[in-house]
């Protein structure tokens, strides 16, 4: 198990090297805010909806469509039980800052961290639940996460965006077998690869902009990363375990659950007119310190289940 821990914290460090690049670069004023902004639009409008679209040009078989229907359901039920959870906490605190903070107790960094995560720990064939687990995230962020944060629901972005356009072809290609040309199909493999890097490097530069003397010493935020990195996927690892679901859907969801709070937390403070530092500050508090929680929650899920 030490060897795995070591191996996995490996890779974790890897990718949060990426993100010193990323954290440099605009440290020093090589990466702008603009330039930050735009490299985000990027990754989250093409380079994660390419990633879903590669995810899901795989052979389909009976057992994986029925393991991708249990993995959207099992998706589902634990984000309920993190609102529920959301729901007991912050009560005393304003609507700037309550929204801001029960919104990252829910949602995890998915797409930028979760699908490198998936890739560099358990290989290419857990993006296709990493691809699911970007579409629920959409659903519930564009609903739940926008009601919290004080906003009002809207059915457009709620079915499309970026997630579900990326689902949508996706399940196409996989349902009917059919592949783009080779050239296309090149292309987006390319792009597709891009976000690693560009992810944690994006993930860096918006961690720049922090104050990390004020982020280090405001008690409330290590309320919402203790629950973030380690109750929550404390949670689904116990519940999971003795349902024996397929060991790679296993250890995706205990991987993505252990997952740093969402970068979107504060674009959805912005946006909704909520605290905009305190969003900032549990995203930055949460990236921080799961460089020493997701490898035990990586190790732990691929020991019990032998991967």
């Amino acid at each position: 198990m030490l060897e795995s821990l070591l191996l996995v914290a490996g890779q974790v460090l890897t990718l949060f090297l990426l993100m010193g690049i990323g954290f440099l670069l605009a440290r020093i004023g090589k990466l702008t805010e603009k330039a930050v902004s735009e490299l985000s639009f990027l990754v989250l409008y093409i380079v994660i909806p390419s990633a879903i679209i590669q995810s899901f040009q795989v052979e389909r078989t009976a057992e994986l469509i029925r393991t991708l229907l249990m993995g959207g359901a099992v998706m589902a039920v634990f984000y309920g039980i993190h609102i529920a959870v959301g729901q007991l906490c912050y009560r005393k605190q304003p609507l700037d800052i309550r929204g801001p903070m029960r919104f990252s107790q829910v949602y995890c960094n998915t797409g930028f961290m979760g699908l490198p995560l998936l890739s560099a720990i358990l290989g290419e064939e857990a993006l296709i639940f990493g691809g699911l687990a970007i579409v629920m995230f959409n659903l519930f962020q564009w609903t739940h996460g926008v009601r919290i944060m004080g906003g009002r629901v809207s059915l457009k972005s709620t079915l499309i965006n970026p997630g579900t356009v990326g689902l949508a072809v996706g399940l196409f290609l996989f349902l009917t077998g059919w592949r783009f040309p080779g050239p296309v199909s090149k292309a987006i493999g390319y792009v597709s690869d891009l976000n690693t890097p560009l992810a944690m490097m994006v993930v860096g530069a918006q961690m720049a902009r922090a104050d990390l003397k004020s982020t280090f010493t405001r008690p409330i935020l290590y309320g919402s990363a203790l629950y973030k990195l380690a109750a929550a996927p404390a949670i689904v690892l116990l519940v999971l375990l003795p349902l024996k679901v397929d060991p790679i859907l296993f250890c995706a969801c205990v991987i993505l659950n252990a997952t740093p709070t969402a970068g979107v937390t504060g674009m959805l403070a912005q946006t909704y007119g909520r605290d905009t530092v305190v969003s900032a500050q549990t995203v930055t508090l949460s990236t921080l310190l799961s460089i020493l929680t997701l490898p035990v929650f990586a190790t732990l899920a691929r020991t019990l289940t032998g991967i």
